[in-house]
């Protein structure tokens, strides 16, 4: 059974995806990358928070700062990749 720091690191990444979700728009498909995306991103920003020791907004354990940042930047980075724009040349 997952416990509470785990539990509450998965709601806050997929309220991130869900709500990212919601102001850019798009399909079905783009709600299950956005999801993934922010779950990605939270991980590694947390991980990454640990191995850096930034100690800004802990919550327990969790390293809500850091993994916020990164669900964050997984999410621009999936809506950049994926936004059909295409430049001329």
């Amino acid at each position: 059974m997952p416990g509470p720091t785990l539990t509450f690191g998965f709601l806050l990444a997929t309220l991130y995806g869900a709500g990212f979700h919601f102001l850019i728009g798009g399909d079905i498909r783009r709600l299950a990358l956005f999801l993934l995306s922010a779950w990605v991103g939270f991980s590694l920003g947390h991980v990454l928070g640990v191995m850096l020791t930034i100690d800004i907004m802990n919550i327990g354990t969790l390293r809500v700062a850091s993994a916020t940042l990164g669900a964050f930047t997984a999410l621009v980075v999936a809506h950049v990749l994926t936004s059909g724009r295409r430049v001329k040349s």
